[in-house]
């Protein structure tokens, strides 16, 4: 019994050295914004009132609940004034200078005016370092998927850009309908798989498959409507209504943000149509009250934890899916299902020399922290420290195959730490475990962190 609850505390403490949360969707709105939409009668074109931004608060957020970096990028509705878009392009370049790592963006253009939009695209991209563009899912009844646009996502393509989708009010719109149901509530979900279902029905992201395109809000209806437009697709080319449509191009462009109603029943629907690198984590921040958003982040990970076929993809949706998409990390995740029979387990046992243990603890902690961030099938590296003698250590290492120890003692992390402490450490032994009850193993890898 005392052995597991000290599996069990190590395996929580493993869990709480993931790294922060990178969260896609959340909005920046100046008061220059603001101010303009004012003068233009437009403050309640989407049917409610927009709320006030302020970086101070949107950090004191990320920390209280341990996002590292969130994706800002212009709410609704579009601006008519392209000096407002540009404004708010470096206005979001400012914060991400000021504050190294906690925010990226994506810029807005100004649509519909494509020539416009493309000369915005390309000084936000190379001189901003904007890291993606926002797209509305229509500009004045511009819709994504229009053969005008094709230009522009021909730049986008050749610079690899990722894009960030939006709803916005559809175009015509009845005021009756939004009166009677808020667009937030049905019809933004709606207008998102409109523009999508677009550009998948002219190949648009097949053509162009160096873009990446987030979807946001769970990806709307589209778990239900790619299936329908599937079926009847062959009914619409035989009618000349749509040409040939490369489903699996289309579709391997597109990303999803849990930003909304997210559920565990939501990700397996998401994944019928999507595979688990293309979902990400969104909180659609400041549109939600913090403390609804914090309980919100706090129930995914206790599903992410407790649901044994979704556990796998916690640190994928949490972090690592949107570090790979923003070039923040090079190697590509994968999800590892830990299986007993193929898991590497052992606890490692060290001796260092007394005069290098303040500098063998620096960069056996630094390691461990990396291994576990970096590197999905990385279960466990825990380093402990005897009470009675501080020169010993030992280290509990669980890795999912043979395949991931392999792997990770090649990464660049590991031979930093090999080859700086060849000469502190006195003796190291490796001695491999297995379970003697692997049930109850199961059970522990189960448990809430």
């Amino acid at each position: 019994m005392r052995l597991r609850i000290a599996i069990i505390a190590i395996l929580v403490a493993c869990g709480a050295m993931a790294q922060g949360v990178i969260d896609v969707h959340s909005h920046i709105i100046t008061p220059e914004f603001l101010s303009s939409l004012d003068q233009d009668n437009r403050l309640m074109d989407e049917g409610f009132p927009l709320p006030k931004y302020d970086a101070g608060e949107h950090l004191r957020w990320m920390d209280e609940v341990g996002v590292k970096t969130s994706v800002l990028t212009l709410a609704a509705p579009q601006p008519s004034s392209v000096a407002i878009i540009r404004q708010t392009n470096e206005a979001a370049a400012r914060l991400k200078e000021e504050h190294p790592g906690r925010f990226l963006f994506c810029a807005a253009l100004p649509l519909p005016d494509v020539d416009a939009a493309i000369r915005e695209a390309k000084y936000a991209l190379d001189t901003l370092g904007a890291d993606g563009i926002k797209l509305a899912t229509n500009v004045e009844g511009q819709y994504l998927g229009a053969p005008e646009l094709d230009t522009l996502f021909a730049v986008l393509n050749e610079r690899h850009a990722v894009i960030i989708l939006h709803p916005h009010r559809p175009e015509p719109v009845s005021r009756q309908v939004m009166q009677q149901t808020p667009l937030a509530m049905q019809e933004y979900l709606s207008e998102t798989t409109r523009a999508v279902a677009n550009m998948i029905s002219r190949n648009v992201l097949a053509r162009y498959p160096q873009v990446k395109v987030v979807v946001p809000h769970c990806g709307a209806y589209l778990p239900l409507a790619v299936p329908r437009m599937r079926s009847l697709a062959p009914v619409m080319q035989a009618n000349k209504m749509v040409g040939p449509i490369d489903w699996d191009a289309n579709l391997a462009t597109l990303y999803y943000d849990l930003a909304g109603a997210h559920s565990p029943e939501v990700i397996r629907i998401l994944l019928t149509i999507t595979t688990p690198d293309h979902l990400l984590y969104g909180s659609d921040y400041p549109y939600v009250a913090p403390q609804v958003l914090k309980a919100s982040l706090s129930r995914m990970r206790q599903y992410l934890t407790d649901e044994p076929d979704l556990a796998p993809l916690r640190e994928m949706i949490l972090h690592r899916n949107a570090e790979w998409l923003f070039g923040l990390e090079k190697e590509k995740p994968v999800a590892v299902e830990p299986s007993l029979d193929k898991m590497i387990v052992r606890i490692a046992e060290v001796e260092v020399y007394p005069e290098y243990l303040t500098e063998y603890l620096a960069l056996a902690n630094e390691v461990d922290r990396l291994s576990v961030e970096r590197e999905p099938g990385v279960i466990c590296l825990y380093p402990m420290q005897s009470a009675e003698d501080s020169t010993q250590i030992r280290i509990l290492e669980i890795y999912a195959t043979d395949d991931v120890y392999q792997q990770h003692l090649r990464t660049e992390h590991f031979q930093k730490y090999k080859q700086g402490t060849l000469h502190m450490v006195k003796s190291l032994k490796l001695p491999t475990m297995r379970p003697l009850d692997p049930e109850t193993m199961k059970l522990i890898f189960r448990k809430q962190r």
